[in-house]
């Protein structure tokens, strides 16, 4: 996970934007991970550790409907606490963390349950108009394996939006250079 979080640092330096996260049953995991890189305050804002679910509604913004509705467990969850993570911490980037890590079910979903999000500027990741992504991952072990995979997940999703952007970039310069379109 080192290399993970190093390159998520680098490329986010690289491109001078900057990151918010906002964590659940990772407590505040992810965002050590990030401050543990050296170099990490050139791009990282600050984190929420919203355990409690009225303070994702409350602090994150995530709609009170939806929670009554569905639980904090939940894609849309996830996705809107990425957003509000990014908005009131005012980044480029924003991450979420929200699952069961056990040792008990919590709104109706079984230990192992997690959702991860990454939202993003506008119109930059492919396939999304609202600049949002959010995988759903059903993790085994005990209850820290759960939530380092958690962690490990979440980053790796951030940098897979971050390299397909490099990527991108990188496809579009070249055609350039060489005469295309």
């Amino acid at each position: 996970m080192s290399s993970t979080v190093a390159d998520v640092v680098r490329l986010l330096t690289v491109r001078g934007e900057t990151l918010a996260v906002a964590e659940s049953l990772t407590g505040g995991m992810v965002a050590s991970a990030i401050t543990a890189v050296p170099g990490a305050s050139k791009a990282f804002r600050g984190s929420v550790t919203a355990y409690a679910t009225e303070l994702k509604r409350e602090i994150l913004g995530v709609d009170g409907s939806l929670l009554a509705a569905r639980g904090a467990v939940d894609p849309q969850v996830a996705a809107q606490m990425a957003a509000g993570a990014r908005k009131i911490l005012g980044a480029d980037w924003g991450i979420a963390t929200t699952g069961v890590a056990g040792p008990d079910a919590q709104d109706g979903q079984p230990v192992g349950t997690v959702f991860v999000a990454v939202d993003g500027p506008l119109g930059t990741l492919e396939g999304s108009a609202c600049g949002g992504k959010v995988e759903a991952l059903r993790l085994n072990g005990d209850r820290a394996e759960i939530r380092m995979e958690s962690v490990r997940s979440v980053l790796a999703l951030l940098l897979g939006e971050l390299a397909g952007e490099q990527t991108g970039n990188e496809r579009a310069q070249d055609t350039e250079r060489n005469g295309g379109f």
